[in-house]
């Protein structure tokens, strides 16, 4: 996604020269559970996210026709799945879980032949904030209300921070 950016040299000449240009694309972040998925939709331009969507899951899967068409219709360019890791930085069987799910949707999106990356990104401790900032503004009344796409907010909050954290499907050994 680079553009060639033409100048003119002091002879009037141009000159084409390969200037890295970051496009704006919009990554769709997620909260991975197993019983509900929160969606955040971020804006790479201004590194801003907004809550989309909570999912229902059956079991740690998702309805894939409909995850699959909202990353067509809305032009997703990346999907960055939070991976739940213990506090001490080791693997949980949530984020096991979380791993296999971003596997899958990789190849997912492989079979419909989408220009889409699929990562993996620390998101610890993301639900414990989201449930203090829902609790803050008033957008919960009680601790069981879902905050799954709050959490799917600062998960991309964390992505834009550094984006060098999360790491590509393609890139990681399975379990």
């Amino acid at each position: 996604m680079t553009d060639s950016t033409l100048i003119k040299d002091s002879t009037d000449t141009d000159i084409s020269i390969a200037e890295p240009a970051i496009k704006p694309h919009l990554i769709l972040a997620l909260d991975y559970g197993v019983k509900k998925m929160g969606m955040a939709l971020g804006n790479s331009l201004t590194e801003t996210a907004r809550a989309f969507d909570i999912l229902a899951m059956n079991n740690g899967q998702p309805d894939w026709d409909n995850l699959l068409g909202i990353i067509k219709v809305w032009g997703v360019a990346k999907v960055v799945v939070g991976l739940p890791l213990n506090m001490d930085g080791s693997s949980s069987m949530l984020s096991k879980r979380a791993h296999k799910f971003a596997r899958r949707l990789a190849h997912r999106i492989m079979e419909q032949h989408l220009p889409v990356i699929v990562s993996l990104c620390d998101e610890r401790l993301t639900s414990v904030a989201a449930r203090e900032i829902a609790w803050e503004n008033g957008w919960i009344q009680n601790e069981r209300e879902p905050i799954d796409d709050i959490s799917a907010c600062i998960l991309m909050s964390t992505y834009f921070t550094d984006p060098h954290s999360s790491i590509a499907i393609d890139a990681i050994k399975a379990d």
